[in-house]
């Protein structure tokens, strides 16, 4: 299991002692969200931001765009230093052209689904992608409660992936701690985002081996 702490629940006054905290307790991915308070109600920092923090860290930037109309910065959010780039199949009229655009950019590409949108709508783009993220909250606040549903959604896509032989990681993002970690582990997730759980906790790398180990 991989852990990707959301540096949306970070400290941003302190944002390069806080990324390095958990870096050294154990992340193995560092999730960032985009949020441009139109396809989500809340808004985040832009690639000019992480793009500063890029340089001094070796951890895989796992990047979350939550924004409408995301090829507009697709190569905006390469450039400053993504290696994971993830849209939504909501955002787009053109998901696979989308997919395509990063992957041209030498990055690895990853769709996401909201908790109200079946795996039906990305079936036919599971065979290009690296990563699917399942949204096990309603995307655009940290700190929600799971939605104990979107497991069958998990559950699917571990099926497809693996009586077809797709090659995608299935993460999870909203709402986990210990007892939903398990839960999206037992339905077939590789990577968990955790936010609060992580970089509110007393002892972050507790946070981080407790998830790791359920």
């Amino acid at each position: 299991m991989k852990i990707a702490p959301s540096m949306l629940s970070a400290d941003f006054s302190n944002l390069k002692v806080d990324i390095q905290d958990v870096v050294d307790a154990g992340a193995d991915y560092l999730h960032i969200d985009l949020m441009d308070g139109k396809f989500v109600p809340n808004l985040s920092f832009g690639p000019m931001v992480y793009q500063r923090i890029r340089p001094f860290f070796d951890l895989t930037f796992d990047v979350h765009m939550m924004i409408d109309s995301p090829e507009s910065y697709i190569e905006d959010v390469s450039n400053a230093g993504a290696d994971i780039i993830t849209i939504h199949v909501e955002a787009t009229n053109h998901i696979h052209r989308a997919i395509q655009q990063i992957k041209q950019l030498g990055k690895k590409a990853g769709v996401a689904i909201n908790p109200g949108t079946p795996v039906s709508a990305i079936e036919s783009i599971l065979s290009d992608v690296d990563l699917v993220l399942v949204m096990t909250v309603n995307p655009g606040f940290g700190g929600q409660s799971f939605i104990d549903t979107t497991l069958t959604k998990v559950k699917q896509l571990a099926v497809i992936r693996k009586e077809l032989d797709y090659q995608y990681e299935i993460e999870v993002d909203g709402g986990v701690n210990e007892t939903t970690g398990k839960q999206c582990l037992e339905a077939g997730a590789d990577v968990l985002v955790a936010g609060s759980f992580v970089f509110n906790h007393s002892n972050r790398q507790e946070a981080i081996r407790l998830l790791k180990a359920e």
